[in-house]
């Protein structure tokens, strides 16, 4: 929302002018926006005592030109952006460059070709480290007429690195007595000759390695068929009207534990258990008074449905694995959610001993990170491609707070009704309450949608709120063809942003 920087005391809607008292500091450039107004306004106009000013403090009364729109004393007002920091982080950011230390040696004698040495002896990059490197020119010194070369022309020269990732920390020269190359542009061939060198050895290591980058840059483009790949599909919300039988091509389908302790969904519910491999889908939060009556509800779902295996969403549920192998040996399967935060292969090794057969990976990590994981894979891989992704679970029952339904519970979570959290800027969060725990999970107003083909993964999962059977067939065929959906109502997620 920005920061709270106070509110309208008056305004001139004629003039565009505001007036209010500061709780923070504002600057010209800085953004604001208002509590009813979706459009942002940049600040070209601050004056304090009818005075043009650049920048006015806390506690001042300040006026600020052109501004129009929804405004209405009374508003609270946010600062979105601030001019000054956001220059200063640029300014970080553009100077800032770490650089690869190089030590050099030139020979320059009479008659004989130029050489150069250049080793990474400085650097403690492991995929830059303990490189050495030799070039030779075809032009020869020879002896000066006039004004011979010396060692402080050929160092620097030499260390011409310009916006290249690499800086000499230390150049040595041993030169001959008066000579003189015929072309200084020598050096400088020689020396992209051997910084290239050392980049080319540099990537060799980092494709070793197992790593898909190069210099940074992702080298991962090549598709991957979607022909064999399993669908998952996760029901966040199950509707005893509908026929889950006519979903087609779907392998798993993932059961919030909530519902099986609804009576009138048992119908439904053996439906989807006999069509299908069925999961139970465990909470994220598991509070302590209600572990038993949980136990209580798996217990019965296994006796009286067709289960397969569980969604692990939190690592205190590994001890929930070791009671289930110790009562039903190895009859269940258990796959790690993506709360489980797997940003790395040694967490996957640490899960598959834990029992775990597949990781769904989060949908916190960018491309390179996902390729890296899935390179090295331990266990069974597999990625969210649909869905609104939850951004909160809160412990905490919305809608018994907003409708006061405390200390009574009308249980209006169980009707056909659908909820929703809308911010400022007018975006509507969909809400699904617990029941049963009373805790509310909050999810993201925009659809997460994903090219499964750019990766190398096992299974596809698809997490549905209120789609129809349709449309759930629909989007089964759009990532079974290597598409995603595209729109104002999608966003790639994380893809392509650093962790």
């Amino acid at each position: 929302m920005g920061i709270y920087i106070g509110n309208v005391s008056n305004f001139k809607p004629n003039k565009g002018h505001i007036f209010f008292n500061l709780t923070d500091s504002v600057s010209i450039g800085d953004t604001i926006s208002f509590e009813n107004e979706d459009t942002k306004y940049t600040v070209s106009e601050l004056m304090i005592k009818g005075k043009n000013v650049t920048t006015a403090n806390k506690k001042q009364l300040v006026e600020i030109g052109r501004m129009k729109g929804n405004i209405h004393i009374g508003n609270r007002i946010y600062k979105l952006a601030s001019k000054e920091l956001s220059e200063n982080s640029k300014l970080s950011y553009s100077t800032e460059n770490k650089k690869v230390s190089l030590s050099a040696f030139v020979e320059v004698k009479e008659n004989q070709p130029i050489k150069l040495t250049v080793s990474t002896n400085f650097c403690d990059n492991e995929f830059f480290n303990n490189i050495t490197v030799h070039q030779k020119s075809k032009i020869v010194a020879v002896k000066a007429n006039s004004r011979p070369i010396d060692d402080e022309r050929i160092k620097a020269q030499i260390c011409k690195t310009n916006n290249t990732i690499f800086r000499f920390e230390d150049v040595e020269v041993n030169l001959g007595d008066n000579l003189f190359i015929p072309s200084i542009s020598v050096l400088n061939e020689l020396r992209r000759n051997c910084l290239e060198e050392i980049l080319n050895i540099s990537n060799s290591r980092i494709i070793r390695k197992g790593r898909n980058v190069k210099l940074g840059l992702s080298s991962c483009n090549k598709k991957i068929s979607t022909k064999n790949r399993k669908i998952s599909l996760l029901l966040n919300i199950i509707n005893k009207d509908i026929n889950y039988s006519l979903l087609k091509n779907v392998d798993n389908v993932y059961i919030p534990l909530k519902y099986f302790s609804n009576k009138k969904l048992e119908d439904t519910l053996h439906s989807i258990c006999d069509n299908f491999n069925a999961y139970i889908y465990l909470p994220t939060v598991i509070k302590a008074n209600y572990k038993n009556l949980l136990n209580n509800i798996i217990s019965n779902s296994i006796d009286k449905f067709n289960i397969k295996g569980f969604v692990i969403s939190n690592i205190s549920s590994c001890i929930f694995i070791n009671n289930l192998k110790e009562k039903y040996s190895d009859k269940f399967e258990y796959i790690a959610n993506y709360t489980l935060n797997v940003y790395n292969n040694y967490t996957d090794k640490v899960l598959e001993n834990l029992g775990i057969s597949k990781i769904t990976l989060s949908p916190e990590l960018n491309s390179s990170t996902i390729n890296s994981i899935c390179e090295h894979k331990i266990t069974s891989t597999e990625l969210i491609v649909y869905g609104r992704t939850p951004l909160m679970t809160s412990n905490y029952c919305l809608l018994g707070s907003t409708n006061k339904c405390y200390p009574t519970c009308g249980s209006k979570c169980k009707e056909d009704v659908k909820y929703y959290l809308k911010d400022r800027l007018g975006f509507s969060f969909r809400i699904i309450p617990d029941s049963i725990q009373t805790v509310t999970t909050i999810y993201n107003s925009k659809i997460t949608s994903i090219n499964g083909s750019d990766f190398n993964v096992n299974s596809y999962r698809i997490d549905v709120i209120d789609e129809s059977i349709d449309e759930i067939n629909d989007i089964v065929n759009v990532v079974l063809e290597g598409n995603r959906l595209e729109g104002k109502d999608y966003t790639n997620g994380n893809l392509n942003r650093e962790i």
